[in-house]
């Protein structure tokens, strides 16, 4: 439609030259968002599928420190988390013109932080590189890549200027607001903090502040993943186990109560001290029996990949919290896993674990199986099963009829 515009008076001329063709109006829009809370919900809850994104990097996982960690695992600029991993986009090494995925990850080797990355480029296989630190391994890297620009006569690189901790992500500024919040941090005694705890970012635990050897054996600890991980309850109203996971429980009926769960469960749990052992979860309101209370996350794996993670955390000293959905598939939840995994075992429990489908997937459900009350610990059945005495797990959790033994 065709907007005629005001003729001023006594102008003469057709009226065609005061039709307004075009009309449009710029307006500059601020949009307000909290970068705080955002950075909480994608680490609380990997579930939701959120991508951390920061510029040409790409964070998968923040990775966790131990006390006895601290004092090694870091430096005046960054914290280096073990089991932190992110890809970078960068130049490639074999092309002056293109780019290609640099996977850079922290572990532990002798005490020591390690540094990795895996080159990741189309038509290439994979190369890794290590070194002790991380300007060191990048420096594999920085080298050949200042070369093949030089070759092809692209922008020069000046790799004696690229820090290896600001292309591993590690001083991003939201990447450090993570770090920052780790439990135990404080440790870190020749690191800068810059932004400090994160309110809102209740990381999980990965050691107990108590300094107990068995505070870290808290939940579904296994040697061998066939013998002794944990099989989850069938039945949540009558809060009756003992059979294996051969096939998976039918589709819950209470979605809505599961969705008000995963809105609500910090509402529902906290973690404290356990007279059991090490860190326990605890109620923080009166809960009715058959309520939900919180859902055991982390990583599905398949049993042959779950076998090779248990080899390389035990290999690191690393406690392991892992959970079968059924005989071909583990919830790995030691490194990404939520505060579910905390939860003590007792012969008389006051919570039954449940695997149910349920929006896409399987979910792994801690529910009452009878009234609980305001600071009450919560606790469900393991039921590992029975091995050879040599290699059995006193259990502690003071029961009435306690079987003595955890496995």
């Amino acid at each position: 439609m065709l907007c005629h515009a005001h003729r001023p008076r006594g102008t003469a001329g057709h009226a065609l030259e005061h039709e307004l063709r075009c009309f449009a109006v710029f307006r500059r829009v601020y949009v307000q968002r909290d970068e705080v809370r955002q950075m909480a919900t994608v680490v609380q809850q990997p579930e939701l599928g959120y991508t951390f994104r920061i510029g040409s990097l790409v964070l998968h996982a923040i990775g966790q420190l131990t006390p006895m960690q601290m004092a090694a695992f870091h430096s005046t600029t960054a914290i280096f988390p073990v089991g932190y991993e992110a890809c970078r986009i960068y130049w490639s090494m074999r092309h002056g013109n293109r780019r290609c995925r640099y996977v850079c990850s922290v572990e532990e080797k002798d005490g020591q932080p390690e540094f990795t990355i895996r080159v990741i480029e189309q038509g290439y296989q994979d190369l890794v590189l290590t070194d002790t630190t991380a300007k060191g391994v990048w420096d594999q890297i920085l080298g050949p890549v200042a070369e093949k620009r030089t070759e092809s006569g692209t922008l020069k690189l000046f790799p004696v200027y690229l820090k290896g901790e600001d292309l591993f992500g590690l001083t991003a500024s939201a990447v450090a607001k993570i770090t920052e919040s780790l439990p135990g941090v404080e440790a870190c005694d020749r690191y800068s903090f810059r932004y400090g705890r994160n309110p809102l970012m209740e990381l999980p635990l990965l050691f107990n502040p108590a300094g107990s050897a068995r505070g870290v054996f808290c939940i579904l600890y296994f040697h061998t993943i066939n013998t002794y991980l944990a099989r989850s309850n069938q039945n949540v109203a009558q809060g009756e186990g003992g059979s294996s996971h051969n096939k998976p429980a039918v589709v819950h009926p209470r979605s809505s109560q599961y969705r008000w769960m995963k809105s609500e469960w910090r509402a529902n749990v906290y973690l404290a001290r356990s007279r059991i052992q090490g860190l326990g979860l605890f109620a923080a309101r009166d809960m009715e029996k058959q309520t939900m209370v919180i859902e055991y996350n982390g990583t599905v794996l398949r049993n042959e990949v779950a076998i090779r993670k248990d080899r390389l955390y035990r290999s690191q000293n690393r406690a392991v919290f892992m959970f079968r959905i059924d005989s071909e598939h583990v919830v790995d939840a030691t490194r990404s896993g939520g505060l579910a995994r905390y939860m003590n075992h007792s012969c008389d429990p006051n919570c039954v674990a449940e695997v149910v489908t349920f929006e896409r997937g399987y979910k792994i459900i801690i529910s009452c199986i009878r009234r609980i009350e305001r600071g009450e610990e919560l606790c469900f059945d393991h039921q590992f099963d029975p091995v050879a005495s040599q290699h059995k797990a006193a259990c502690h959790c003071g029961a009435a009829e306690c079987r003595k033994w955890i496995y």
